[in-house]
């Protein structure tokens, strides 16, 4: 019997899930929440996240992020919160390991080149990719396509950015739309897209932001794309480095790194937890669905954080995100997917046989979708492989000369 767990009121609380779209026999040994996790940890999207980037490709270096160790950096983050704030560490971990699970190869630059090629159709979001990934790609399970998971976790990866409706809808949401796998789940699983989403995936929401940042800090400062003392001018970061400058004279530049990003981290989650606990306790929520009904996040950075994050961002994209060196990779990156989606679409019989299976008497829209669904399931290093095989090798695809 699974004992009830100790969790603060606003939380999401398993026996009272909304459950799932298909009913099934739950587990008796794991709350609907943790068989969620399980099931998306099992699941051949999240394996595929080994070789999948970050910022840079592959073939750059064993050491740098990629989106399975980010996504584990994510969930320990987002575990730490949820424990610190009294909410469910299962369904926050279930979002946080979600999170990516649609990002296509190359990271932002191949989303970009798929969104591009697919402008016809739609264009393609990472966002998206994963609703569809969790609702309909995974194809395990002997009752359903997707890995039917609570409405719980549906909920929060659709919603960890903000509203898809209504007056609170995320800037990129108004701009597009409801992305139309979510639209249709919402015809019989409806998934409340005016509200924000619950606390947990807020939580999950901001530990993604938190990882993100601080690991890209640490990725650009060991790539040498830009040296610690570019930092002294950042706010926040900067005086964290004088600090540890001061307090260990003469620190090797590795542990220098490490201890500045430590502090850094830490200072980020303190933050987030005084503002999210005065919120909470200022509305007042009793429950999950009244944190989702606030009209703003619950689950948030003060003010002057906020200033302090986007100062860092914009630190990231001027020196990092920018880089010559990078640019040099993703411009390969993205001519690698365009062309791969270019080839399928004008031959698909170019695709292996069970999507070939699949494409065929395929309407245009439909078969540009069923091919982008392919392109975002490759790692890097099969996308590299693929483009090899249909166009020969080529210095486009030989990412090991990027200096």
């Amino acid at each position: 019997m699974i004992q009830p767990l100790h969790l603060a009121v606003y939380a999401s609380h398993p026996q009272d899930s909304r459950g799932r779209a298909r009913a099934e026999p739950e587990s008796p040994t794991r709350t609907v929440f943790q068989r969620d996790r399980d099931r998306i940890i099992h699941s051949t999207a999240f394996r595929r996240l080994q070789y999948k980037t970050q910022v840079f490709v592959i073939h750059e270096g064993d050491h740098y992020r990629t989106r399975l160790t980010h996504s584990l950096e994510v969930a320990q983050i987002t575990r730490s919160l949820a424990r610190a704030l009294g909410l469910n560490e299962d369904l926050a971990e279930a979002v946080a390991l979600a999170h990516d699970l649609g990002h296509p190869p190359f990271g932002h630059a191949g989303e970009d080149a798929l969104d591009t090629a697919m402008a016809d159709w739609g264009g393609f979001d990472h966002n998206e990719q994963t609703f569809r990934v969790l609702t309909a790609l995974e194809r395990r399970y002997a009752g359903f396509d997707g890995l039917n998971l609570t409405w719980e976790t549906l909920e929060g990866v659709a919603k960890h950015n903000g509203p898809l409706i209504g007056p609170h809808a995320a800037t990129r949401a108004g701009a597009r739309g409801v992305p139309p796998s979510i639209a249709a789940c919402c015809e019989s699983f409806d998934l409340e897209l005016a509200d924000h989403a619950g606390p947990e995936a807020q939580v999950a929401a901001l530990a993604d932001d938190i990882a993100y940042n601080n690991h890209d800090l640490d990725d650009g400062l060991r790539a040498g794309l830009f040296d610690p003392a570019d930092l002294d001018e950042v706010p926040l970061v900067g005086p964290i480095l004088q600090e540890v400058r001061a307090r260990h004279v003469g620190l090797e530049r590795p542990r220098l790194i490490h201890e500045t990003i430590r502090r850094l981290m830490t200072c980020m989650v303190e933050d987030l937890l005084a503002e999210t606990r005065e919120r909470l306790a200022r509305a007042g929520a009793r429950s999950a669905a009244e944190v989702r009904a606030l009209g703003a996040p619950a689950v948030a950075f003060s003010a002057p954080m906020r200033e302090n994050d986007r100062a860092l961002k914009t630190f990231l994209f001027e020196r990092m995100y920018r880089h010559e060196r990078v640019n040099r990779m993703t411009a390969k990156a993205r001519q690698t997917v365009t062309e791969l989606f270019g080839a399928y679409l004008e031959n698909p019989e170019r695709l292996p046989e069970e999507w070939r299976d699949s494409a065929r008497g395929r309407a245009p829209a439909g078969l540009a979708r069923l091919i982008g669904d392919y392109i975002a399931g490759m790692t890097d290093r099969f996308a590299i492989g693929e483009h090899r095989a249909v166009f020969g090798p080529s210095e486009l695809t030989d990412f090991s000369s990027a200096p």
